[in-house]
C-alpha cells in the first residue's frame, strides 16, 4: 500500500516534468533565430506502476522526462545535402562566367573587338587613298596595334580569373580541412555525452550546420550507425560510429579525419595556362582527389570547370614507340597548327601513366594538315615501358566537358593565328616606301617571353634548321598574350608594304595589297566556318550559352533548395506561434500540478490536525 503522502510524490513529478517542459519551450524561443539550431522536445512518459495489494493492482506514479532531443528529418538532410551540391556548382560557375562574358562586351559603355576591328579596317580604307603618307601609315599600324592591345588585356584578364580560382581552390581545401577536423572533434564530444545516456541536441546541431556547408563544396554523403555492446548486440551503447564521405571517399570516420592538399603542377596543360597551378591530392597517399571530374558536383567542381575547362578539346592519338626517347603520336585530335594547345614541356598520359616530354616537332601533308607529332620524352623509357606504351591512346590533360579559361584562351590563339598567318602573308609579298622586300618580317608577330626577341615564323628553331615544332619559329608561338605589331615597323611606318611593286602603276601610292587586306574582314574564312568580323559573335554565343545555363540551372536548384529547406524547417524549425501555445499548455499543467500539491495540503492538514487522537 502507498504511503499517506504518496499523492506528493505524484504532484511533485508533475511540476518537475513541466518544469522541463517549460525550460525546453524557453530554449526553443531564445533560438528562434538562431542559425542551424533545430526544435528541441521533452518526451515524457507514465512513472512506473506501484503494485500494492489491493483488488486494483497497482496505482500510477506520476510522470518522468525520459529525454530532451532536437526534432529533425533524415530524409528531408539528405536531400537537402545532396542538392546543395548542385546549388554551389552552379552559382559559382554563373559568378566566374559573368566576370569572363565582361572582356567580351562591345557597347557604348566598353570599346571591345568588333569596334576596334572596325576601327582597324576603317584606317585601312583611309591608307588606299593616300598609301605613301608616312601619317595615314602611322594611323593604321596604331589601329592595328590597338587589336593587339586588347588581345593582351584580355589574355590577362582571363589569366587573372584563372589565379583567382587557383587560389579559391587552395582556400576551399582548406575550409574542407578545417570541416572534417571540427566533426571528428564533435562526434567524440557527442559519443561521451550521449553514452552518459544525455543527448547533445546542440553539438549536433553544430554537426549538421559543418555538413550543410561542406555539401555546397562537394558531394556529401553521411552514415550514422549504433554502437553496441559485442556481448549484448542488441544492446546500444549510446555512441555511434559517424561517416563523411565526400566524393564517394571518406573524409571522417568518427574521431577519425583525412585531410587534403594542393600540389602546383611541375608542368602546366596547356599552353596559356598560369604557371603553379595546382591539384589535389589526399595528404596521407598522395592519390589524386579528383574534384573536377565529371561525376563530381559542386563549388570545388566548378573553380575546376573553369580554371581548366577545355570543352573537351585536349590533345590525344595513338602512340607509337619510335624508340626509347622518341614517341610519335598518329591519328591526332588536333590537326592544325593554330589548333595546337599543348604546352612546349608537359605531360603525356598513355595507358594510365605520365611521361614527361620536353618539346614535340610535327609532319603536315600537302594540305598542311598534321598528320602526326613526335614527342621528346624527358627521360628514356625502359623496355617494359615501351611495351607498356605502344599502341595505346596518348592525351595531354584530360577532356573536361566545360568552356573554362583555356577553352577561351585557345579559341582567341586558333583566331589569331589563324587572321595573322593571312595578313602576313599578303604583306610579305610586297615591297616598302623604300621598294625593300618585306618577305623577311611580319607585321602581326609576337615576343618571346624569354629572350624578348620577336618571331619572323620563319619555322627554323634555334640552329637556323627549319623543322615544324614546338622549338621552331612558327604561328605556335603566337598567342594572345604575346601578338604585336612589329616593333620596326612601328617605328618606321615606311617598312609598311601596300603594293607588290612601287615603279609599277600608282608608284609609292598603289595599295593593291590593302585591297586584298580589306578582303580579311569579311571575305574570307578564317574562323569556324567564318569571317574575322564574325569572331566575337562566336565567343558571345559560347559564353552566353553557358552563362544562361548556369543561371537557369542555378535558379532551378535553389527553388528546389528553398523547397526542401521549407520542409525541413516545418519539422526542425522553431515555429513562434506553437512554442507560444505550448507555452500556454504546460504553464496550465505546471499550475495545476502546483494546485494538485495545494489539494493535498489541506488533505493531510485536515488529517493530522483534525483526525489526532
Amino acid at each position: 500500500m502507498p504511503s499517506t503522502f504518496f499523492g506528493l510524490n505524484i504532484a511533485s513529478s508533475g511540476l518537475s516534468a513541466y518544469q522541463v517542459a517549460l525550460n525546453t519551450t524557453a530554449n526553443n524561443i531564445a533560438n528562434v533565430q538562431t542559425t542551424g539550431y533545430s526544435r528541441q522536445q521533452s518526451n515524457r512518459v507514465a512513472s512506473d506502476a506501484l503494485l500494492v495489494h489491493q483488488q486494483y493492482g497497482a496505482v500510477g506514479t506520476g510522470v518522468t522526462t525520459v529525454s530532451v532531443k532536437q526534432i529533425r528529418n533524415q530524409y528531408y538532410d539528405t536531400k537537402y545535402w545532396y542538392n546543395q551540391s548542385s546549388v554551389g556548382l552552379y552559382e559559382t560557375k554563373l559568378s566566374y562566367l559573368q566576370q569572363i562574358e565582361n572582356y567580351f562586351i562591345d557597347d557604348s559603355s566598353s570599346k571591345g573587338f568588333t569596334t576596334i576591328l572596325n576601327t582597324m579596317f576603317n584606317s585601312l580604307d583611309t591608307l588606299k587613298n593616300n598609301a605613301s603618307d608616312v601619317n595615314t601609315r602611322q594611323q593604321f599600324i596604331g589601329s592595328a596595334q590597338n587589336l593587339a592591345t586588347y588581345f593582351n588585356s584580355v589574355s590577362e584578364g582571363l589569366t587573372d580569373i584563372q589565379k583567382g580560382t587557383n587560389d579559391e581552390i587552395k582556400s576551399t581545401v582548406q575550409n574542407i580541412n578545417a570541416i572534417a577536423e571540427k566533426i571528428a572533434v564533435l562526434n567524440k564530444q557527442i559519443n561521451v555525452i550521449e553514452i552518459q545516456g544525455g543527448y547533445a541536441n546542440e553539438l549536433r546541431d553544430q554537426r549538421a550546420l559543418l555538413i550543410d556547408e561542406l555539401s555546397e563544396i562537394v558531394p556529401t554523403e553521411v552514415s550514422e550507425v549504433p554502437i553496441t555492446d559485442t556481448n549484448h548486440p542488441d544492446e546500444p551503447t549510446g555512441a555511434n560510429y559517424y561517416t563523411v564521405k565526400i566524393g564517394g571517399q571518406v573524409l571522417v570516420d568518427t574521431y577519425n579525419y583525412e585531410t587534403l592538399e594542393c600540389k602546383a603542377r611541375d608542368y602546366k596543360v596547356n599552353q596559356t595556362d598560369a604557371a603553379g597551378l595546382y591539384d589535389i591530392k589526399w595528404s596521407k597517399t598522395g592519390n589524386t582527389f579528383n574534384a573536377g571530374g565529371s561525376s563530381m558536383s559542386g563549388t570545388l567542381k566548378a573553380l575546376f570547370d573553369i580554371r581548366d575547362g577545355n570543352n573537351g578539346e585536349n590533345f590525344s592519338g595513338l602512340a607509337k614507340v619510335l624508340n626509347s626517347t622518341e614517341v610519335q603520336i598518329t591519328n591526332p585530335s588536333i590537326t592544325s597548327i593554330v589548333g595546337v594547345s599543348m604546352p612546349e614541356e608537359g605531360i603525356l598520359t598513355i595507358n594510365g601513366r605520365e611521361y614527361a616530354y620536353e618539346g614535340f616537332t610535327f609532319e603536315q601533308d600537302a594540305d598542311g594538315n598534321i598528320t602526326s607529332y613526335t614527342f621528346n620524352m624527358k627521360r628514356a623509357l625502359t623496355a617494359e615501358e615501351q611495351a607498356r606504351v605502344d599502341g595505346r591512346t596518348a592525351s595531354v590533360g584530360t577532356s573536361i566537358d566545360a568552356m573554362g579559361i583555356p577553352y577561351y584562351m585557345s579559341q582567341m590563339n586558333q583566331f589569331l593565328r589563324s587572321f595573322a598567318t593571312e595578313f602576313n602573308n599578303i604583306l610579305k609579298k610586297g615591297v616598302d616606301l623604300d621598294g625593300n622586300s618585306t618577305s623577311g618580317y611580319a607585321f602581326f608577330t609576337g615576343t618571346d617571353t624569354v629572350t624578348g626577341e620577336e618571331f619572323s615564323f620563319d619555322g627554323k628553331d634555334a640552329n637556323g634548321n627549319t623543322v615544324n615544332g614546338s622549338g621552331s619559329d612558327t604561328y605556335y608561338k603566337l598567342t594572345a598574350a604575346n601578338i604585336c605589331v612589329n616593333s620596326m615597323i612601328v617605328k618606321d611606318p615606311t617598312k609598311l608594304a601596300t603594293t607588290v611593286d612601287i615603279n609599277g602603276k600608282g608608284g609609292v601610292d598603289a595599295y593593291d595589297l590593302v585591297e586584298e587586306l580589306a578582303t580579311l574582314k569579311s571575305g574570307k574564312v578564317l574562323y569556324r566556318g567564318g569571317t574575322a568580323d564574325g569572331f566575337l559573335k562566336c565567343m558571345i554565343a559560347d559564353i552566353s550559352v553557358d552563362t544562361q545555363q548556369s543561371e537557369i540551372f542555378s535558379k532551378n536548384y535553389q527553388n528546389v533548395a528553398s523547397a526542401i529547406d521549407t520542409q525541413r524547417m516545418s519539422i526542425s524549425g522553431v515555429d513562434e506561434d506553437e512554442e507560444a501555445m505550448d507555452l500556454i499548455k504546460f504553464q496550465n499543467a505546471y499550475n495545476l500540478s502546483s494546485k494538485m500539491i495545494s489539494v493535498m495540503a489541506e488533505i493531510y492538514d485536515r488529517l493530522i490536525l483534525e483526525t489526532g487522537v
